[in-house]
């Protein structure tokens, strides 16, 4: 049975703790009044067993509190990366 919990998708930005990452989710809307699109960034700390390196495209789902600032947890890595350095 599907859960309600909200998922969200975006980039690693930092691994440096232990199993826990930094991920920058990117909303990307258009101004009301200048038509122009407009990028604002957030970032969440997210728990992650797996070990998911820098630049890593990720889905998280949301979670119990599980410290001070983490609510999330990565749920799939989307794109790794490694992929990403051999396509450049």
């Amino acid at each position: 049975m599907p859960n309600n919990r909200k998922r969200l998708v975006g980039r690693v930005v930092s691994d440096k703790m232990e199993k826990t990452v930094v991920v920058a989710i990117e909303n990307r809307k258009m101004h009301p009044v200048y038509h122009k699109v407009v990028t604002s960034t957030k970032k969440v700390m997210a728990h992650d067993e797996t070990g998911v390196g820098i630049g890593a495209l990720v889905r998280l789902v949301q979670s119990r509190p599980i410290s001070k600032r983490k609510r999330w947890v990565v749920e799939a890595v989307l794109e790794d990366a490694e992929e990403l350095a051999t396509q450049v």
